[in-house]
């Protein structure tokens, strides 16, 4: 942060300057809204006590206009006062910070190895947590899982139900179509369901239930929680049961022509012997724990790849290699067709071997510096672990209360 030249303190400006347009006011017919969204923005992105006349700055709003709207969320209980600033001329101004009680909501995360709920505040905070490593669980067992979880995360008062504001579902698209091994053929349905109904009416409150590809959510927690508070256009990839990502463009998420931006799972890669295999096939969990089976050790979650004996670890080190070879060009190629500040990897992997991962791939990308002078760093996302459930989590405050494109563009 750069330093206030009265006090010495640090200021949110360097924080915040890469939320750019994210955080710009604006004259059009929704203004009220987006105006209230950019400043609250601002409070919760500076990442410390922040004034009104430094919100105006960062905002670009006039100060009565802040004036008011900070009075407005003071009165909903979104921020709160912290003290004032002294030093410096007339009378000391107060600063400001988001309220983590302020709002609530629930993320949900489906996956084909896994079944994961979080409870967040609106600091995304993890008030509670389940994960239940199940492969290829039916709708109904997700259900189950889910009232099971939620009545207790109730019972437990991790939350605020009054201040529950949505329920975030992170799902794979076309889970049960893809074909992956030993997926059962009643494992279809999941394509033929309606993912929101089934959440619906389990709480005792009625609130919205938002439906997003896992990847994707993802992508958007890290924009609005992770390291996008300091990097306005980045690619997001996700190793968990299969391979996904996404693409945050100028501070906004970019879905593509079919919401499917960053979607490299299905690309074409070939294996040792020179068959046809999809990137996933190669890069995800499930091919991990297919490459330790194959040489002997048996695995099937995350938990099991952290306490793997000295002989698995140096086979988990050889497929580390031969997915930095797969993934290589892909990352390049997107790299250079996109220009980002940053690629990140988030997801089930360990958090030790995405480290690993980042630093081979970026190696490999030192030997072309000299040629291509935009390839972006490789870094292990900030929302890694739970990424898809916690990024579910937040699609309810991304829709309420953040700014977003899609935000100045409604009309009811």
């Amino acid at each position: 942060m750069a330093a206030d030249e009265r006090t010495g303190a640090s200021r949110p400006e360097a924080r915040v300057h890469a939320l750019g347009d994210s955080l710009s006011g604006t004259n059009l017919e929704r203004a009220g809204d987006h105006n209230q969204r950019v400043t609250l923005q601002a409070v919760r992105a500076a990442g410390a006590p922040i004034t009104r006349a430094d919100i105006a700055d960062l905002t670009g709003l006039t100060a009565p206009a802040i004036a008011n709207i900070t009075k407005r969320l003071l009165n909903d209980g979104m921020i709160l006062k912290a003290g004032r600033q002294l030093g410096g001329r007339g009378q000391p101004a107060t600063k400001l910070v988001v309220n983590p009680d302020g709002a609530f909501s629930i993320g949900l995360n489906i996956d084909r190895d896994h079944i994961a709920i979080v409870a967040l505040d609106f600091l995304g905070n993890v008030r509670a947590r389940s994960c239940r490593e199940v492969h290829f669980a039916m709708p109904d067992e997700v259900v189950a899982f889910f009232k099971a979880e939620v009545s207790k995360i109730i019972a437990e008062k991790a939350i605020n139900l009054d201040r529950l504001i949505g329920i975030g579902i992170g799902i794979p698209d076309d889970l049960g179509r893809v074909p992956v091994a030993n997926r059962p053929d009643a494992y279809r349905v999941w394509s033929e369901v309606d993912v929101a109904s089934l959440f619906a009416d389990i709480l005792p409150i009625a609130v919205p239930v938002y439906v997003e590809n896992d990847a994707a959510a993802a992508a958007i927690g890290e924009m609005q929680f992770g390291h996008g508070l300091r990097h306005r256009s980045f690619i997001y990839t996700i190793i968990s049961a299969g391979l996904g990502g996404g693409l945050v463009i100028d501070g906004h998420y970019y879905r593509g022509a079919d919401g499917r931006s960053g979607e490299i799972g299905f690309l074409p890669v070939r294996d040792e012997t020179g068959h046809a295999q999809s990137l996933e096939d190669m890069v995800s969990l499930y091919s991990l724990y297919d490459y330790l089976r194959k040489a002997g050790f048996e695995v099937s979650t995350p938990e099991d790849l952290e306490t793997l004996p000295p002989p698995a670890q140096a086979t988990v080190e050889a497929w580390l290699d031969r997915a930095a070879e797969h993934l290589f060009e892909p990352f390049l190629v997107m790299s250079c067709a996109i220009n980002p500040e940053a690629h990140f990897i988030g997801g089930r992997l360990p958090a030790t071997y995405i480290e690993e991962l980042c630093a081979r791939l970026n190696a490999k990308f030192d030997a072309f510096k000299h040629r291509i002078r935009t390839i972006s760093p490789v870094k292990r996302a900030e929302l890694a672990v739970d990424a898809a459930a916690r990024g579910a989590g937040i699609l309810p405050f991304n829709d309420r209360f953040l700014p977003i494109r899609e935000a100045l563009m409604k009309t009811g």
